[in-house]
Protein backbone atom coordinates (compact mmCIF):
# COMPACT_ATOMS: atom_id res chain seq x y z
CA UNK A 1 0.00 0.00 0.00
CA UNK A 2 3.07 2.33 0.71
CA UNK A 3 4.63 1.71 -2.26
CA UNK A 4 1.18 2.19 -4.14
CA UNK A 5 0.91 5.59 -2.41
CA UNK A 6 4.26 6.43 -3.23
CA UNK A 7 3.93 5.65 -7.06
CA UNK A 8 0.82 8.26 -7.37
CA UNK A 9 2.40 11.07 -5.35
CA UNK A 10 4.77 11.18 -8.72
CA UNK A 11 2.64 12.04 -10.88
CA UNK A 12 1.13 15.43 -8.73
CA UNK A 13 2.48 18.22 -9.53
CA UNK A 14 2.05 21.86 -7.49
CA UNK A 15 0.57 24.88 -9.25
CA UNK A 16 1.30 27.83 -6.98
CA UNK A 17 -1.06 31.10 -8.71
CA UNK A 18 -2.83 33.98 -6.78
CA UNK A 19 -5.48 33.87 -4.39
CA UNK A 20 -8.28 36.58 -5.32
CA UNK A 21 -10.39 38.27 -3.51
CA UNK A 22 -13.47 39.93 -5.10
CA UNK A 23 -17.04 40.77 -4.77
CA UNK A 24 -19.97 39.29 -6.73
CA UNK A 25 -22.67 41.53 -7.49
CA UNK A 26 -25.29 38.64 -6.38
CA UNK A 27 -23.63 37.91 -3.34
CA UNK A 28 -22.41 40.20 -0.15
CA UNK A 29 -19.46 38.81 0.98
CA UNK A 30 -16.24 38.70 -0.90
CA UNK A 31 -15.29 35.21 -1.94
CA UNK A 32 -11.78 33.83 -2.35
CA UNK A 33 -12.24 33.12 -6.25
CA UNK A 34 -9.43 30.02 -7.31
CA UNK A 35 -9.31 27.92 -4.24
CA UNK A 36 -13.00 27.02 -4.74
CA UNK A 37 -12.74 27.24 -8.91
CA UNK A 38 -9.49 25.20 -9.13
CA UNK A 39 -11.39 22.57 -6.61
CA UNK A 40 -13.89 21.73 -8.70
CA UNK A 41 -12.02 20.92 -11.78
CA UNK A 42 -11.57 16.95 -12.27
CA UNK A 43 -7.93 15.96 -12.05
CA UNK A 44 -7.40 18.55 -9.07
CA UNK A 45 -6.48 16.66 -5.90
CA UNK A 46 -6.54 19.44 -3.45
CA UNK A 47 -5.89 23.46 -2.81
CA UNK A 48 -4.33 25.27 -0.08
CA UNK A 49 -4.24 29.33 0.20
CA UNK A 50 -1.48 30.02 1.32
CA UNK A 51 1.45 33.19 1.26
CA UNK A 52 4.16 33.12 -1.12
CA UNK A 53 6.41 35.27 -3.38
CA UNK A 54 7.93 37.71 -0.15
CA UNK A 55 11.21 37.43 1.96
CA UNK A 56 9.23 37.74 5.05
CA UNK A 57 9.56 34.27 7.38
CA UNK A 58 6.64 32.67 8.82
CA UNK A 59 3.42 35.30 7.47
CA UNK A 60 0.50 35.38 9.09
CA UNK A 61 -2.95 36.98 7.45
CA UNK A 62 -2.57 40.27 9.56
CA UNK A 63 1.64 40.18 9.24
CA UNK A 64 2.19 39.58 5.79
CA UNK A 65 5.24 41.56 5.00
CA UNK A 66 5.72 41.52 0.72
CA UNK A 67 3.95 38.29 0.43
CA UNK A 68 0.97 37.42 -1.83
CA UNK A 69 -1.88 35.96 -0.87
CA UNK A 70 -1.79 32.36 -2.98
CA UNK A 71 -3.51 29.42 -3.56
CA UNK A 72 -1.42 25.92 -4.35
CA UNK A 73 -2.88 23.19 -6.74
CA UNK A 74 -1.72 20.30 -6.41
CA UNK A 75 -3.16 17.97 -9.65
CA UNK A 76 -2.94 14.93 -11.76
CA UNK A 77 -1.26 15.76 -14.99
CA UNK A 78 -2.78 12.76 -16.41
CA UNK A 79 -6.02 14.15 -16.20
CA UNK A 80 -5.79 18.24 -16.69
CA UNK A 81 -2.36 19.99 -17.81
CA UNK A 82 -0.52 22.77 -16.44
CA UNK A 83 -1.65 24.93 -19.87
CA UNK A 84 -5.33 24.20 -18.65
CA UNK A 85 -4.61 25.68 -15.30
CA UNK A 86 -3.28 28.43 -15.96
CA UNK A 87 -6.16 29.12 -18.72
CA UNK A 88 -8.77 28.57 -15.86
CA UNK A 89 -6.24 31.39 -13.89
CA UNK A 90 -6.58 34.05 -16.48
CA UNK A 91 -10.11 33.74 -16.94
CA UNK A 92 -10.76 33.99 -12.71
CA UNK A 93 -9.48 37.52 -12.29
CA UNK A 94 -8.48 40.61 -13.93
CA UNK A 95 -4.53 40.69 -14.63
CA UNK A 96 -4.79 43.96 -16.05
CA UNK A 97 -5.10 45.87 -12.90
CA UNK A 98 -1.93 46.57 -10.94
CA UNK A 99 -1.25 45.36 -7.41
CA UNK A 100 -5.12 44.75 -6.66
CA UNK A 101 -8.41 42.94 -7.07
CA UNK A 102 -11.72 44.94 -7.82
CA UNK A 103 -11.69 47.06 -4.34
CA UNK A 104 -8.92 44.98 -2.97
CA UNK A 105 -5.44 47.56 -3.29
CA UNK A 106 -2.40 46.15 -2.26
CA UNK A 107 1.06 44.57 -2.53
CA UNK A 108 -0.83 41.67 -1.23
CA UNK A 109 -3.16 41.12 -4.37
CA UNK A 110 -0.76 41.59 -7.18
CA UNK A 111 -1.38 39.12 -9.96
CA UNK A 112 1.87 36.15 -9.56
CA UNK A 113 2.58 32.76 -11.23
CA UNK A 114 4.76 30.98 -9.43
CA UNK A 115 6.47 28.74 -11.51
CA UNK A 116 8.61 25.38 -10.45
CA UNK A 117 11.55 24.72 -13.09
CA UNK A 118 12.39 25.76 -16.71
CA UNK A 119 9.19 24.07 -18.78
CA UNK A 120 6.93 25.77 -16.17
CA UNK A 121 8.44 29.55 -16.52
CA UNK A 122 8.35 28.77 -20.20
CA UNK A 123 4.43 27.41 -20.09
CA UNK A 124 3.25 30.19 -17.85
CA UNK A 125 5.31 33.16 -20.04
CA UNK A 126 4.13 31.51 -23.63
CA UNK A 127 0.69 31.79 -21.46
CA UNK A 128 0.70 35.45 -20.87
CA UNK A 129 1.96 36.38 -23.98
CA UNK A 130 -1.21 34.76 -25.45
CA UNK A 131 -3.51 36.44 -23.13
CA UNK A 132 -1.75 39.75 -24.06
CA UNK A 133 -3.01 39.66 -27.28
CA UNK A 134 -6.52 39.47 -26.64
CA UNK A 135 -6.42 43.18 -26.11
CA UNK A 136 -3.43 46.08 -26.53
CA UNK A 137 -5.26 48.49 -24.82
CA UNK A 138 -3.71 47.96 -21.44
CA UNK A 139 -0.84 45.80 -20.27
CA UNK A 140 -0.80 41.95 -18.54
CA UNK A 141 0.92 43.05 -15.19
CA UNK A 142 0.91 39.34 -13.67
CA UNK A 143 4.80 38.41 -12.57
CA UNK A 144 5.71 35.31 -13.15
CA UNK A 145 8.70 34.30 -10.35
CA UNK A 146 10.41 30.93 -9.24
CA UNK A 147 8.48 29.10 -6.57
CA UNK A 148 9.62 30.11 -2.87
CA UNK A 149 8.84 28.68 0.18
CA UNK A 150 4.59 28.97 0.10
CA UNK A 151 3.58 29.38 4.04
CA UNK A 152 -0.42 27.83 4.04
CA UNK A 153 -2.92 30.13 5.53
CA UNK A 154 -4.24 29.79 8.92
CA UNK A 155 -7.12 26.81 9.38
CA UNK A 156 -9.86 29.16 9.24
CA UNK A 157 -9.12 31.05 5.76
CA UNK A 158 -8.65 26.83 4.40
CA UNK A 159 -11.78 25.66 2.45
CA UNK A 160 -13.61 28.54 3.70
CA UNK A 161 -16.93 28.34 1.56
CA UNK A 162 -17.72 25.13 2.42
CA UNK A 163 -16.82 25.82 6.35
CA UNK A 164 -19.94 28.50 5.43
CA UNK A 165 -22.37 25.18 4.82
CA UNK A 166 -23.02 22.92 7.88
CA UNK A 167 -25.05 21.03 5.64
CA UNK A 168 -22.20 20.04 3.30
CA UNK A 169 -20.25 19.42 6.35
CA UNK A 170 -22.29 16.86 8.16
CA UNK A 171 -23.00 14.93 4.71
CA UNK A 172 -19.16 14.88 4.83
CA UNK A 173 -19.44 13.49 8.51
CA UNK A 174 -17.86 16.70 9.79
CA UNK A 175 -14.46 16.18 9.46
CA UNK A 176 -11.87 16.86 11.60
CA UNK A 177 -10.10 20.40 10.48
CA UNK A 178 -6.31 18.70 9.33
CA UNK A 179 -8.19 16.37 7.33
CA UNK A 180 -10.65 19.07 5.81
CA UNK A 181 -7.76 20.83 4.45
CA UNK A 182 -6.00 17.52 2.61
CA UNK A 183 -9.35 16.20 1.86
CA UNK A 184 -10.21 16.23 -2.33
CA UNK A 185 -13.67 16.14 -1.96
CA UNK A 186 -13.57 19.38 0.52
CA UNK A 187 -11.73 20.87 -2.48
CA UNK A 188 -14.64 20.00 -4.53
CA UNK A 189 -17.38 20.60 -2.29
CA UNK A 190 -15.82 24.30 -1.59
CA UNK A 191 -16.10 24.80 -5.27
CA UNK A 192 -19.98 23.58 -5.12
CA UNK A 193 -20.59 25.68 -2.02
CA UNK A 194 -19.32 28.66 -3.65
CA UNK A 195 -21.16 27.80 -7.00
CA UNK A 196 -18.19 28.25 -9.23
CA UNK A 197 -17.93 24.20 -10.63
CA UNK A 198 -18.42 24.09 -13.96
CA UNK A 199 -22.67 22.84 -14.92
CA UNK A 200 -22.06 19.62 -15.56
CA UNK A 201 -20.29 18.69 -12.11
CA UNK A 202 -22.42 21.12 -10.57
CA UNK A 203 -25.18 18.77 -11.49
CA UNK A 204 -22.99 15.68 -10.98
CA UNK A 205 -23.39 17.24 -6.71
CA UNK A 206 -26.51 17.81 -6.69
CA UNK A 207 -27.35 14.41 -8.05
CA UNK A 208 -25.09 13.03 -5.48
CA UNK A 209 -26.33 14.34 -2.65
CA UNK A 210 -29.99 14.29 -3.73
CA UNK A 211 -29.52 10.82 -4.06
CA UNK A 212 -27.71 10.47 -0.19
CA UNK A 213 -30.67 12.63 0.46
CA UNK A 214 -33.69 10.16 -0.69
CA UNK A 215 -31.47 7.08 1.11
CA UNK A 216 -31.43 8.75 4.36
CA UNK A 217 -27.54 7.74 4.38
CA UNK A 218 -25.61 11.09 5.44
CA UNK A 219 -22.17 10.56 4.95
CA UNK A 220 -20.92 11.87 1.26
CA UNK A 221 -17.32 10.33 0.18
CA UNK A 222 -16.89 10.77 -3.43
CA UNK A 223 -18.76 13.03 -6.12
Amino acid sequence: MASAESNRATHLHLLTLLLLTISLPHRSLSIRIPDPVFGCLNGVVRTTVGYCGGSKLNPVYRSLGDHAESVQVEYDPKVISYTQLLEVFWASHDSRQVFGQGPDVGNQYRSVIFTNGTEERRLAGVSKEREQLKSRSSVVVTQIQQLGTFYPAEPEHQKFELKQSPFLRQLMGNLPEVDLENSSLAAKLNGYAAELCPPGIQKQIDAKINDILRKGWPVLRDV
